[in-house]
C-alpha cells in the first residue's frame, strides 16, 4: 500500500472526520453510528467508509450489533475500524525508523557480545544494508533509490546521493551516523552484487557518501548506451 494515497485518501473532509471518528472508538463502529456521528447520510457513509478500507486506513469486521444469533438473527453487519498498519511519509524521504533498528539491534549486540556499541553499530548496518540490496532484486542504484537516497549520476563514473535518509540524526550525530551511513550502503552495494566503491565524501546539502567505481555505469549511460547500440 502507497502510503501517500492512504493519507491522501483521509484527506477528504468526510473522510478525515469519519477516519477521526472511528480511530476514536474502542470497538468497530457500523456505517448507521458514523453517519450519524459525523451528520451525514448512511450511504454516503459507506461510500467514505469503503474508500478508507481500499486505501488501507480503515480495515472491516462483520458482527451482529444486536447480540442475537441464528435463524432470523439477520446477517452480520459491516463494522470498520482503524487499520492495525502504520502508514508514515516524509518529503523528502527520511528513515528513522530505519536508523533506530540499527541503534537498538547494535546496542543489544554490544551487551552480547562485549563489542564497542560503534563497531557493533557498523558490523548491523553492513549486514542490514546487504539483506535491504538482495532484497531490492535490482542493481545498486535501484536500491538506493527505494532507500530514499535519490541517486544522481556525478558525470565522473559515480554517483552522488542527493538525500540522506538519516539527515536531523546526521546533522546533530554526524561522526556515529554518517559512520553506519557508509556501511549500510557498502552493504546495499554487496547485496546488489555491485563492487562500486563506497566513499565517505561530506558535501553540502547531499548525502555523506559518494559511489564511484571505473566500471560503474549509471542507468542513464546504460540508457545512452543500448539507444548507441541500435
Amino acid at each position: 500500500m502507497d502510503p501517500l494515497a492512504t493519507i491522501a485518501a483521509i484527506g477528504d473532509g468526510p473522510r478525515r472526520e469519519l477516519y477521526e471518528y472511528v480511530a476514536r472508538q474502542v470497538e468497530p463502529v457500523g456505517r448507521e453510528q458514523a453517519a450519524d456521528a459525523v451528520g451525514i447520510p448512511r450511504a454516503t457513509a459507506a461510500f467514505h467508509l469503503d474508500r478508507l478500507v481500499e486505501a488501507g486506513a480503515l480495515e472491516v469486521d462483520f458482527g451482529k450489533r444486536t447480540g442475537r444469533t441464528g435463524p432470523g438473527s439477520g446477517r452480520p453487519a459491516k463494522l470498520y475500524r482503524r487499520a492495525r498498519a502504520e502508514y508514515a511519509v516524509s518529503l523528502p524521504a527520511r528513515h528513522y525508523d530505519l536508523a533506530s533498528e540499527l541503534l537498538a539491534a547494535a546496542i543489544e549486540e554490544s551487551e552480547r557480545s562485549g563489542e564497542a556499541v560503534r563497531d557493533a553499530l557498523d558490523r548491523v548496518a553492513e549486514e542490514t544494508g546487504r539483506e535491504l540490496g538482495e532484497r531490492s532484486g535490482g542493481p545498486l542504484e535501484t536500491a538506493l533509490e527505494e532507500l530514499g537516497y535519490e541517486p544522481r549520476d556525478d558525470g565522473a563514473g559515480g554517483l552522488v546521493l542527493v538525500n540522506c535518509p538519516f539527515h536531523r540524526l546526521a546533522t546533530s550525530h554526524t561522526e556515529v551516523i554518517c559512520r553506519a551511513n557508509v556501511c549500510l550502503i557498502r552493504g546495499v552495494a554487496e547485496g546488489t552484487g555491485d563492487e562500486a566503491d563506497v566513499q565517505f565524501a561530506p558535501r553540502a546539502d547531499h548525502c555523506c557518501v559518494r559511489v564511484a567505481h571505473s566500471g560503474y555505469r549509471s542507468k542513464s549511460q546504460a540508457a545512452s548506451s543500448e539507444r548507441a547500440d541500435t
